[in-house]
């Protein structure tokens, strides 16, 4: 407690916008722009309050992975400046994703207060598939929608996934799958899942790529390649990372899914020393113009505003249970780097993979058309080299 109230107090000297005083609300509106939203806060919240009456089994039950929970709600007249009137939430295998939180270090009420104390924040990024993402209020974990096919092989993975998880002690570069959900607004179907955060949630990323495994560099490669990027990274991180990569990939071979790629992110410790004095700077010329306001980032009594000061960390310093893919670069780098590197996008089979290659082929050559597509295997080990060239 003592180390909260040095951080709000350090927080408070810098404008006097930041000495006011904010009170959490005392009941839950769920109230976002968004009304999928706000459908979604509310069905985690329901969703978190239904498993706490639940007695924790001693292991999951084949049945656990084909579960579900859901609810439909219908309001007439009621709350419906802050909720649709009509919609449904459905909740997939919840018994075994509580278990793969618990598994992360993830304890259930922080994730509830993650997700539902504020709305969740856009996200400017965009996936190959067109998906939509949200960052959690105090950026620990990103909300992404799906297709009902990537839920089909959700499915079809879970079980091994959680075994592999099991056995790796959650010690991994894979998605930490948190999550599943279907809600259902005005008669449309969303399906939506919830993963840590790659990034930091306090350590800005300047610069970020998305590498994959392909015969031709993709554009973001490019991007790395023509920035002259390199990892440095000492040889103890880089033989534990190279070792866990290996492992999570020979995993991902197993189950024919391929066209996965390594999500980096680079936090400049100079650029951010830099950027902390001119912000100050500025915050002590504006101070008594912005009163009455709050700039805009994560609110004063998030989740994230408390959790994250319980811990006064130095530049380019970063908590790892929270920031688990973090690793400092080494001591003769040319410049002072934080990189986050995780495994992101792994639902494509290798199936589903040749099919579309197939059907690509017939249309722009005639059904007698051969295809070549790279198997999982050859996949992963183009995959393999191509990060340990980038790591020095």
């Amino acid at each position: 407690m003592a180390a909260v109230s040095t951080a709000i107090s350090t927080m408070a000297s810098k404008t006097k916008t930041k000495k006011k005083h904010f009170v959490a609300q005392k009941v839950k509106l769920f109230r976002a722009s968004d009304p999928l939203l706000s459908v979604l806060m509310w069905g985690v919240n329901h969703s978190i309050n239904e498993l706490s009456h639940v007695q924790i089994p001693i292991m999951l039950m084949p049945d656990d992975f084909k579960a579900y929970s859901k609810i439909k709600v219908d309001n007439h007249l009621f709350n419906k400046e802050n909720m649709p009137s009509h919609f449904k939430f459905k909740e997939y295998c919840p018994m075994v994703f509580r278990n793969l939180r618990e598994r992360f270090g993830i304890d259930d009420q922080d994730f509830l207060n993650s997700l539902t104390r504020y709305s969740p924040l856009a996200n400017d990024s965009q996936a190959r598939s067109g998906a939509r993402f949200h960052t959690s209020c105090d950026k620990r974990y990103i909300i992404k929608t799906i297709t009902s096919e990537d839920v089909a092989e959700m499915h079809n993975i879970l079980k091994k996934y959680h075994q592999f998880i099991v056995e790796c002690h959650g010690n991994t570069l894979l998605p930490q799958f948190l999550g599943m959900y279907r809600l259902n607004v005005d008669g449309v179907e969303t399906y939506m899942i919830v993963t840590r955060n790659v990034f930091s949630h306090r350590l800005s990323v300047y610069r970020k790529y998305d590498l994959k495994a392909k015969e031709l560099p993709t554009y973001k490669d490019n991007d790395f390649i023509n920035d002259g990027q390199k990892i440095y990274i000492d040889e103890n991180n880089k033989k534990l990372f190279l070792e866990k990569l290996k492992k999570d990939v020979e995993f991902l071979a197993q189950l024919k899914l391929m066209d996965y790629s390594l999500l980096v992110g680079i936090h400049d410790v100079e650029r951010a020393e830099q950027e902390e004095v001119e912000s100050e700077d500025n915050d002590g010329e504006e101070e008594g113009e912005s009163e009455g306001t709050h700039p805009v980032g994560t609110p004063p009594d998030s989740p994230g505003n408390t959790l994250n000061s319980t811990k006064p960390l130095p530049p380019g310093e970063f908590d790892p249970a929270i920031d688990v893919y973090g690793i400092k670069c080494h001591d003769n780098a040319p410049r002072k780097e934080v990189y986050f590197m995780a495994i992101i996008d792994i639902l494509t089979h290798y199936d589903a993979k040749k099919k579309a290659a197939h059907a690509a082929k017939t249309v722009k050559h005639g059904a007698g058309a051969e295809i070549s597509t790279v198997n999982p295997e050859q996949y992963s080990k183009r995959f393999l080299d191509f990060i340990n060239n980038i790591l020095t």
